[in-house]
């Protein structure tokens, strides 16, 4: 497996200097910075072709996410609405080829955050994802990007709540670059157990969020760690594990993922280095097959 880390959590805003991020994940000893789309969308050739290099040149691998607005929702009932989404992803993927990212991942099928104050049609926006996933799905192949469908918690997104809806949405779009993405802290919220969610999976899991229980850096909550590695493992899953972690309050970020208080304790730049690189080893010791250590341990040898 890959480990790497969203840029966001040092930012309070959803754009930023991806290059000065790349520089420092690779110090930290990170495989991967995941980058939004949202900056990609009105990056011209040049920046691209900047940030290309720069990635290039530090050896660090780049995985896109996103949260599409409400006026770029696959799911919607309006024409327009579905027309501008897929202009969007057409643009979109034809710069993550540019740049060699082959994971694009988050609510890709729907919208995000939701807006509760409107109504919600399940079965119709349902319906209408899948057959315009479907056709964003064939693009991302063609482009050699793998689209990877976030299951989100009951407050942030209603079309995919567990892996079991997921897997039901996925086989029903059946184009073979379309996949899974689970997140721990959704999985957290929504799932009866977090192991079995990623059995059920299987080969069909594309890309993989890890944070705690309070969106913490892995190893600062109450996950069970090592068997989220057991049951990666058991299903063969060796692509990209990115923490997702959101500590600081404030901007654009703080409102949107609803951070209301400084998960940091004030922690400074460097602070906030250290944590991720401590957390980045935490996550490739207890993910790396430890049983015989974890068998020591509770034998008291």
């Amino acid at each position: 497996m890959k480990y790497g880390i969203y840029f966001a959590y040092w930012e309070q805003e959803w754009t930023a200097d991806y290059k000065k991020y790349i520089r420092k994940v690779k110090k930290l000893g990170f495989d991967i910075l995941e980058v939004s789309c949202a900056a990609l969308a009105k990056m011209e050739r040049e920046e691209l072709y900047a940030l290309k290099k720069e990635a290039e040149d530090q050896g660090i691998i780049l995985t896109a996410g996103y949260g599409p607005t409400a006026y770029e929702n696959l799911g919607s009932s309006e024409e327009s609405i579905v027309k501008n989404a897929i202009t969007f992803y057409t643009d979109i993927l034809k710069k993550l080829e540019f740049l060699t990212i082959h994971t694009l991942g988050g609510g890709i099928y729907s919208y995000w955050p939701v807006d509760y104050s409107k109504p919600v049609d399940k079965q119709g926006d349902w319906e209408r994802s899948v057959k315009n996933v479907r056709t964003v799905g064939r693009l991302a192949k063609e482009c050699g990007v793998e689209y990877c469908l976030e299951v989100l918690n009951r407050f942030e997104g209603y079309l995919l709540n567990t892996c079991a809806e997921a897997r039901e949405f996925v086989t029903q779009v059946d184009v073979p670059s379309v996949k899974i993405m689970l997140d721990t802290f959704h999985m957290n919220i929504e799932e009866d157990s977090i192991t079995e969610a990623i059995l059920l999976a299987g080969d069909l899991l594309g890309h993989f969020h890890a944070g705690e229980n309070n969106r913490r850096l892995p190893g600062k909550g109450k996950l069970p760690w090592y068997e989220i590695g057991a049951a990666l493992r058991t299903i063969g899953y060796s692509k990209n594990v990115v923490m997702e972690p959101f500590v600081r309050s404030g901007g654009q970020v703080g409102s949107d993922i609803k951070v209301w208080r400084d998960l940091s304790q004030g922690a400074t730049e460097e602070q906030l280095d250290e944590d991720a690189r401590n957390s980045a080893a935490f996550l490739r010791y207890v993910f790396h097959d430890n049983t015989v250590h974890q068998d020591c341990c509770r034998k008291g040898e």
